[in-house]
């Protein structure tokens, strides 16, 4: 499994944005910039090492932010001392990862309102390609090059692109590129191929603008201001039946009972109830999570999915409220374990589950008893 190093830049000093303190430390929303941030950092599905690079006035605040956000997690965040240029602070932020980091990204904490996903999608590309990765998104207005006030020309915004971060690269390559660069640059991925390495961009996200002058705080408040306090998702899941299998569902075992071909153990009702969950929460679905490619969850039951969307649920921000789930089949039947079922689920996501079933009449798979689908609401609460 490849290891991960995040660095959380948070030492510039945002003169820009006219505070009296450095800018990670401002609030938004009574909620500092950093620890908006770390919110983030912490609700990616991969287990990282996060280093923290903060003004040497701030670390021991930053210190107590990283250990209210990351919670159990503390062990694996440190806290360094920024330098006098970013440069110098990402360059710090390298040399506290530990030897095993084989991937990093590269994050400005001003970009407080990056989603989870973000962090996934530039991890799983640098794991793909070898290749430096940025988050990008399309120019929308009209370029004009300009000198003084006359324009020149129109430039084609076709080949233009916003770039964001995290941006992640190979530890070994950007640490060369760090130990030899002469100059300063705007960002890391300029300093990488300065380097003469390949940079490649993935979808970047409109949640994670720059807050950099007041009017940038101002939008950052007012995005979360309207974000919709209560939100649901849908969840849907199928498997075949698969009789040389034990039956594992809603996390419970069914003896004699045929069982569910699967990747881990077939658990239908668990998967919805993890989809439906990170649909409501915009964590994307449980085959990006926890792919088959993933070895760790290779047989593993559903409440090893269940106990890990929760845990990213509550990193993201979110509380859950309820869940409803319905499982259409021939069988099994739940009425002699409805109430165990729910209360094992209950306990498991930490919210009340209800589950009900039907049959389809006799028409399509499941009438013909060949597998079951599962269809799972949630309904979830902002708590931060």
């Amino acid at each position: 499994m490849t290891t991960v190093g995040i660095i959380v830049v948070a030492a510039g000093s945002g003169a820009r944005l006219g505070a009296e303190q450095p800018k990670a430390f401002v609030e938004v929303r009574d909620v500092p910039i950093l620890e908006r941030a770390l919110a983030g950092v912490f609700g990616s599905v991969e287990p990282a090492q996060v280093v923290v690079v903060a003004p040497m006035s701030h670390l021991a605040v930053a210190r107590a932010i990283c250990a209210r956000v990351a919670g159990a997690a503390s062990g694996s965040v440190s806290v360094v001392a920024g330098g006098v240029t970013r440069q110098d602070s990402v360059a710090n932020g390298l040399a506290a990862l530990d030897p095993s980091v084989e991937v990093v990204l590269v994050h400005d904490a001003a970009r407080a309102l990056t989603p989870s996903a973000l962090f996934d999608r530039v991890v799983r590309a640098v794991v793909a390609s070898g290749r430096g990765i940025i988050p990008s998104l399309p120019v929308s207005d009209t370029i004009k090059r300009v000198a003084d006030v006359t324009v020149l020309e129109t430039v084609d915004r076709s080949a233009l692109v916003h770039v964001q971060t995290p941006q992640g690269f190979p530890r070994q390559e950007l640490a060369a590129a760090y130990a030899a660069a002469t100059q300063e640059f705007t960002d890391d991925a300029a300093l990488f191929a300065a380097a003469g390495h390949m940079v490649e961009i993935v979808e970047g996200e409109a949640r994670a603008f720059k807050i950099t002058t007041p009017w940038d705080l101002a939008r950052a408040e007012n995005v979360l201001g309207v974000t919709t306090s209560t939100r649901t998702g849908v969840g849907i899941d199928v498997h075949a039946y698969d009789a040389a299998e034990p039956l594992w569902l809603g996390g419970l075992y069914w003896p004699d009972e045929v069982g569910l071909a699967g990747h881990s153990d077939g658990d239908a009702l668990c998967h919805a109830i993890c989809d439906a969950l990170l649909s409501a929460t915009g964590l994307g679905d449980i085959g990006g999570r926890f792919g088959t490619d993933d070895p760790r969850f290779a047989g593993a039951h559903g409440d090893v999915f269940i106990g890990e969307t929760v845990a990213l649920v509550a990193g993201a921000g979110w509380t859950v409220g309820n869940v409803s789930v319905q499982l259409v089949a021939k069988h099994p039947r739940l009425g002699a374990r409805r109430s165990e079922l729910e209360s094992h689920l209950t306990r498991l996501v930490g919210a009340p589950v209800s589950v009900s079933a039907t049959t389809s009449d006799g028409l399509g798979f499941t009438g013909r008893a060949e597998g079951v689908a599962v269809i799972a609401t949630a309904l979830v609460h902002r708590t931060a």
